[in-house]
């Protein structure tokens, strides 16, 4: 048999020979050792057992072999700090999206400061933003919205194995909560043009429903400013996440509809433009970049 540290060893050789990322196989081996990173540290010089190791290769040829992502083969990613199961009707979430959700928590701060807020997840998926919004902050009342029965039924196991309390509904867009009020709208709806090359990991593993977002990629960013006044309190705050190359349309567009609204976008962690926000209603704050 084989150590721990020879086998992530021979793990790794054979990743980066199919040109893969490296840190795809410490997840795995961490994974099929069923230890925790520091239990796994300090056993890498230890024997690891024969049908772990079987294990680990087979959910490495699966990765580089049959083109499946590691979050599948695993069957979880954390985000936020947060353990979300994953599968293949929802769009794996990325550490971007986190963004985001830091984000919506400072402005909540900001503007409603400890009162009671009700928010919408527009198109939720995997729960993730969703879920995480409402494990940070008690104060917020938390509906989300997916056309997806498949996602939905996902994004509420999800938050009953978290103990969240989020409202789901089935439904296009605004379509599920038209009747109902909400003080902050999130969402990182689909916005990759449909004539954009996706990567093959991604196309085949993902769905389709939740990448594409029409021609331009400003499909469903439309579709909600369209209708977003008609279930916003008269003091609330859009944020969206969207493509790095689409901040100034989407801005345009939030500026068409909300003209007095303080709009602006911040970057990622990665100095790309992608997130946008629209404050309205409230007392005119000092200009963000």
């Amino acid at each position: 048999m084989s150590t721990y540290k020879e086998v992530l060893n021979k793990g790794k050789k054979f990743t980066r020979k199919h040109k893969k990322e490296t840190s795809a196989t410490e997840l795995l081996l961490l994974h099929f050792s069923s230890l925790e990173p520091t239990e796994l540290y300090l056993n890498y010089d230890q024997e690891m057992p024969e049908e772990q190791e079987d294990a680990f290769f087979r959910g490495l040829n699966r990765y580089l072999i049959d083109q499946v992502p590691v979050q599948q083969i695993i069957g979880y990613v954390y985000f936020y700090g947060h353990k979300f199961k994953v599968t293949n009707q929802a769009l794996i979430p990325r550490f971007e999206t986190e963004e985001l959700v830091a984000n919506v928590l400072i402005l909540y701060d900001e503007y409603f400061q400890n009162k009671k807020a009700k928010l919408v997840d527009i198109g939720t998926g995997s729960g993730c933003l969703a879920i995480a919004l409402a494990k940070e902050e008690s104060n917020l009342e938390v509906v989300a919205t997916d056309i997806s029965k498949e996602a939905i039924a996902l994004a509420k196991e999800n938050a009953n194995a978290l103990s969240v309390d989020v409202e789901f509904y089935v439904g296009d867009l605004l379509e599920p909560i038209k009747d109902k009020k909400f003080d902050i709208l999130v969402s990182n709806p689909p916005y990759i043009p449909l004539d954009e090359e996706v990567d093959e990991l991604i196309y085949k593993n993902e769905p389709h429903l939740a990448l594409f977002g029409g021609e331009d990629g400003l499909k469903f960013y439309h579709l909600i400013l369209e209708k977003a006044d008609s279930i916003l309190n008269d003091s609330a705050i859009i944020a969206f996440e969207h493509g790095y190359d689409k901040a100034n349309e989407i801005k345009q567009l939030a500026i068409d509809k909300f003209p007095e609204a303080l709009i602006y976008t911040l970057k990622d962690m990665q100095k790309l433009d992608r997130m946008t926000f629209i404050i309205k209603g409230f007392e005119k704050k000092a200009e963000k970049l």
